[in-house]
C-alpha cells in the first residue's frame, strides 16, 4: 500500500459575506501540494478553462452578490487569486503557478449514505488542488467496460471525519491555535516594513507558544527583520540557529545568502566565503544563489577586487530569471562603470529603465547621483530616461520634482528625440506655468522650432505648419517656410519640397539666398528616387521642368530602370549610345550590358557578334564580371544547337572558371551532347567533371541522369571498374522506386561483367525488391535465371 505523509498548514481563511476561502498546504510522498476551498451558503458556478493541450490555465467562479469588502490579491506557492466585479457579478479568478484540478464537493461522507461520480456545474463547496507533477490524494483507476457502476452505500458504517492535521498527524483546531493568527500578523507587519512591531510580536509568540508549529518561520522572519534593520550580528546569530535546527527547511538558501552577506558587511570575508561556497554549491539553481553573486560582488568590490566583482554581477544578471535580481545586478554594474565607462554603464541602465523603472525611485539618492553623472558625461538620453522613471513615482510637491522635470527638458533638447522633448516641455508648463525655470524651458522650446540638426521630422513638420499658419506674413512664418523646405530636403521628401516652389520663390532673396539651390537639389533627389523606383518618365519630366539635362552619369540608372522594369528597348538605347565610347572601360561595360539585353530578348545573332568584340577586348585578362560573356556564349550556342561552338565555349569556361558549381548544368549539357552524338569520350570527359562538382558540393541535382549516362559510356568502353564506382554513387542518393530498380539492375550487370556473380545475384534481387512491377525488375529476373 502506498504510504502518505501528510502535513497541513492553514495559510489564510477569509469570509466575504457568506463566501469562505481557505488555503491548506501538505506533503505527499515528499511532494508539496496545496488545497484551496471555496464555500458558500448557496450553490455557485466554477469552471476550469483549459488550453489546447487540456491543461487547466485558470479557474473562474461567479457569484451573484458582491462582497462587503474588496478582497486583496491572494497567493501562495501554487495559486494566485484575483477578483473582478463586472455587471454586478463578482468573479474569483484562480491561476496556477504549476498545475491544478477543480473538484466539486457535493458529498459529505459523515452524512450521505451513497456517493457516485458527479459532473456538476453548481456546488456550495469547490475544492481546487494545486500540485507540481502528480495529482495528490486521488488515484484514478480505469473503469472496466464490462462492469456495473453500483452506488456506494454506507448505511451501517460511517467513515470518520478528520479536519486539518499537523505534521505529526494530530488534528489542528484553528480556533484554539492563536499562533496562526499571530504568524499572519507577523508576515503583515514585515510586508508593511513595521520591523519593530514585527520583532516584538515574534518574541511574544515564541514566549507564549514555545512549541509553535511556526518556530522555523518565526526564526526566518527574525533574520529577515534584522537584515532590514542592518543588525548584521543578529542576522549571523539567528542564521546559525536556523541552519543548525532547520537544515531541510525550504528557506535554507535564502538564509545562507543573508548570513554570507552579513559576514561580508562586517568585514569577515573568510566566514562570508564559507557560506557563499555553501550557497553556490548546494543551491546553485536557487534565486538566492543569484542574490549571493551580487552580495559577493559587493564584498569583493569593497576590498578592491573590482574586476572580479564585475564578473559576479554579470553572472547574476546572465543566469537569473528573477526581475529583482537582474535589476539589482544591473544597478551594481552601472555603479561600477559610471565613472570609468559611461557608455558601458548606459547599457545596463537601459535594461533597468525598461524592466523596472520604479527601482530608481526606490533607490532615489544613488539613482539621482548616477543620473547627473550621466548628464555630466553628455549621456543625455539615458539621463532623461532616468528622470522620467523617477518622476513617475516622485510626488509633485517634492522639492526635487520641478528641478528634475526641468533638467529632463534640457537633456531631451540635446538628443534626437525632439517629440519627447516637446512633450516634456508641455508637461513642465502644465505642472508649473509660472515655475522657477519657466523662462529657461521656454528658451529650450523656441530652440526646437528651428533646429537644423533635428531628425524628428514628423513632429518638426507639424510645428512648422503651425508656425506658418499662426505667423503668416511675418518673418517667423517665412522662416518656418524656409526651414520646412530644408527639412523636407534633409529627410529626402523631394517631391514635397518641390511643392513648396511657389512659396519659396516668394521669400526675400537677400535673406534666403539659397532657394534656387534647394529646389535644384530637390529636383535631383526626386530624379534619383524616380530612377530607383524605375519611374523613368518622371525623371524626364522633372529634368524638363527644372532645366536639368540628363548627362551620361544617369545612363547607369536608366539602364537598370529599363532592365528591372522590363523596358528592354530603353536599356538597349542607352547601351547602344555607349558601345563606341572612347573610354575602353566604358566600352567593355556597355558591350557586356548589350549582350545581356540581347540574350534576355532572344537576339542570339547579336549576342554572338557583340560577344566576339568583348572577347577581343578582354582576351587573356579574365576581367570580372566581363568573363561571364563565355557563359552567355555557351548558353546561346546551346539554344542554337551549335555543338562544335558549345565545345569551344566550354573550353573557355573551363579555362576561366575551372570547375565551378555554377557551370554544373553546362557540364551536363555537354554530357547530353556527347550522348546524342554517341561520343562516349565527350560524355566521360564532362561527366567526370560534373561528378566532381556534385561530390564537392555534397549535392546531387543532376542525379541519377548524370550517373546513368556516364555509366553507359564506361560500359561501352568496357571500363567496368569505373562503371561500377559510378553507379555505386547512387547507393547514397535518394531515388524513386523505378530509378532505384534501374540502378540496382545496372549495378548487378557490371558486377556480372566483373565475374562477381554471387554479388550480382544479390543485387539483381534488390532490383526486383525495389519495384517488382518495373521493367528493370523483369530484366533482373531474366538475368538471375541465366
Amino acid at each position: 500500500m502506498q504510504q502518505w505523509i501528510l502535513s497541513l498548514l492553514i495559510f489564510s481563511t477569509l469570509n466575504l459575506t457568506a463566501l469562505e476561502i481557505s488555503i491548506d498546504s501538505g506533503v505527499q510522498n515528499h511532494q508539496r501540494y496545496s488545497i484551496l476551498h471555496l464555500k458558500d451558503s448557496k450553490s455557485f458556478v466554477c469552471e476550469a478553462i483549459q488550453n489546447d493541450f487540456l491543461i487547466t490555465t485558470k479557474i473562474v467562479c461567479a457569484y451573484s452578490k458582491k462582497p462587503d469588502k474588496i478582497l486583496q490579491k491572494l497567493q501562495n506557492d501554487f495559486f494566485q487569486i484575483n477578483t473582478i466585479i463586472k455587471d454586478e457579478t463578482f468573479f474569483l479568478v484562480i491561476t496556477p503557478f504549476y498545475k491544478m484540478k477543480l473538484l466539486p464537493q457535493v458529498f459529505n461522507l459523515t452524512q450521505d449514505n451513497s456517493v457516485y461520480e458527479a459532473n456538476v456545474t453548481l456546488s456550495k463547496h469547490w475544492m481546487i488542488i494545486g500540485y507540481k507533477e502528480k495529482l495528490p490524494l486521488i488515484d484514478k483507476d480505469k473503469k472496466s467496460q464490462i462492469g456495473i457502476n453500483f452506488p456506494f452505500f454506507m448505511d451501517k458504517e460511517k467513515l470518520p471525519y478528520v479536519g486539518s492535521l499537523d505534521i505529526k498527524g494530530n488534528p489542528v483546531y484553528i480556533k484554539k491555535v492563536e499562533d496562526v493568527t499571530d504568524y499572519l500578523k507577523i508576515k503583515k507587519f514585515y510586508n508593511e516594513a513595521k520591523y519593530d512591531q514585527c520583532l516584538d510580536l515574534i518574541e511574544s509568540v515564541l514566549e507564549d507558544y514555545p512549541n509553535t508549529l511556526f518556530k522555523a518561520e518565526l526564526t526566518y522572519y527574525k533574520i529577515k527583520v534584522y537584515k532590514q534593520l542592518k543588525d548584521n550580528d543578529n542576522v549571523i546569530a539567528y542564521s546559525k540557529i536556523f541552519l543548525r535546527e532547520y537544515s531541510s527547511d525550504e528557506n535554507i538558501a535564502e538564509v545562507l545568502s543573508l548570513i554570507a552577506q552579513a559576514y561580508s558587511l562586517i568585514g569577515q570575508s573568510g566566514d562570508a566565503d564559507y557560506f557563499f561556497d555553501r550557497l553556490f554549491s548546494e543551491h546553485e539553481q536557487s534565486v538566492y544563489a543569484k542574490w549571493g553573486y551580487i552580495y559577493k560582488g559587493q564584498m569583493l568590490e569593497e576590498s578592491g577586487g573590482v574586476s572580479v566583482a564585475i564578473k559576479f554581477y554579470k553572472r547574476a544578471l546572465k543566469e537569473t530569471k528573477n526581475l529583482d535580481v537582474a535589476v539589482n545586478a544591473a544597478f551594481n554594474l552601472v555603479r561600477v562603470y559610471i565613472s570609468s565607462s559611461p557608455k558601458e554603464a548606459q547599457k545596463y541602465m537601459e535594461k533597468i529603465v525598461k524592466a523596472k523603472p520604479s527601482f530608481l525611485y526606490d533607490n532615489f539618492k544613488k539613482s539621482k547621483e548616477i543620473m547627473y553623472t550621466f548628464a555630466d558625461s553628455s549621456k543625455f538620453s539615458i539621463a532623461a530616461k532616468m528622470a522620467k522613471a523617477i518622476l513617475a513615482s516622485l510626488p509633485k510637491d517634492d522639492d526635487n520634482y520641478e528641478k528634475i522635470l526641468k533638467d529632463r527638458v534640457i537633456w531631451l533638447t540635446q538628443t534626437k528625440d525632439k517629440q519627447e522633448a516637446l512633450q516634456a516641455i508641455n508637461e513642465y508648463f502644465k505642472a508649473f506655468p509660472d515655475g522657477e525655470y519657466a523662462e529657461r524651458v521656454q528658451v529650450a522650446k523656441d530652440s526646437l522650432f528651428f533646429d537644423q540638426d533635428d531628425i524628428n521630422a514628423t513632429t518638426k513638420l507639424k510645428e512648422y505648419d503651425k508656425l506658418i499658419e499662426e505667423y503668416a506674413g511675418d518673418s517667423i512664418g517665412e522662416r518656418a517656410i524656409y526651414e520646412k523646405a530644408k527639412l523636407l530636403l534633409e529627410q529626402k521628401h523631394y517631391l514635397e519640397c518641390l511643392d513648396f516652389k511657389e512659396k519659396l520663390e516668394s521669400l526675400d532673396e537677400d535673406t534666403y539666398t539659397d532657394i534656387a539651390e534647394i529646389l535644384h537639389k530637390a529636383a535631383i533627389g526626386a530624379m534619383e528616387n524616380a530612377l530607383k523606383k524605375k519611374q523613368c518618365h518622371n525623371v524626364l519630366s522633372i529634368s524638363k521642368d527644372y532645366n536639368i539635362t540628363l548627362s551620361d552619369k544617369w545612363d547607369d540608372g536608366i539602364y537598370e530602370c529599363g532592365m528591372k522594369g522590363g523596358d528592354y528597348q530603353l536599356s538597349r538605347q542607352v547601351a547602344s549610345k555607349n558601345l563606341h565610347s572612347k573610354d575602353l572601360e566604358q566600352r567593355k561595360k556597355w558591350l557586356f550590358r548589350y549582350i545581356k539585353i540581347d540574350f534576355t530578348t532572344g537576339n542570339y545573332s547579336d549576342v554572338i557578334e557583340a560577344s566576339k568584340d568583348l572577347v577581343a577586348l578582354i582576351d587573356g585578362t579574365n576581367e570580372k564580371p566581363y568573363v561571364e560573356v563565355y557563359r552567355y556564349l555557351f548558353d546561346t550556342y546551346e539554344r542554337l544547337e551549335k555543338s562544335d561552338a558549345m565545345v569551344e565555349a566550354m573550353a573557355s569556361i573551363q579555362k576561366v572558371y575551372g570547375v565551378d558549381y555554377k557551370d554544373l548544368d553546362r557540364y551536363v549539357a555537354m554530357v547530353s551532347l556527347g550522348a546524342s552524338k554517341n561520343d562516349d569520350n565527350i560524355v566521360i570527359k564532362y561527366g567526370e567533371e560534373a561528378l566532381k562538382i556534385q561530390n564537392t558540393s555534397h549535392s546531387h541535382p543532376q542525379s541519377p541522369y548524370l550517373e546513368f549516362t556516364l555509366y553507359q559510356s564506361y560500359m561501352n568502353l568496357k571500363e567496368y571498374e569505373k562503371a561500377l564506382s559510378t553507379i555505386k554513387i547512387l547507393n547514397n542518393v535518394k531515388l524513386d522506386k523505378v530509378k532505384r530498380a534501374r540502378q540496382k539492375y545496372l549495378l548487378a550487370t557490371v558486377l556480372s561483367k566483373l565475374w562477381r556473380d554471387e554479388e550480382a545475384q544479390k543485387v539483381y534481387q534488390e532490383a526486383i525488391d525495389a519495384d517488382p512491377s518495373s521493367p528493370w525488375a523483369e530484366l533482373a529476373k531474366s538475368a538471375k535465371e541465366i
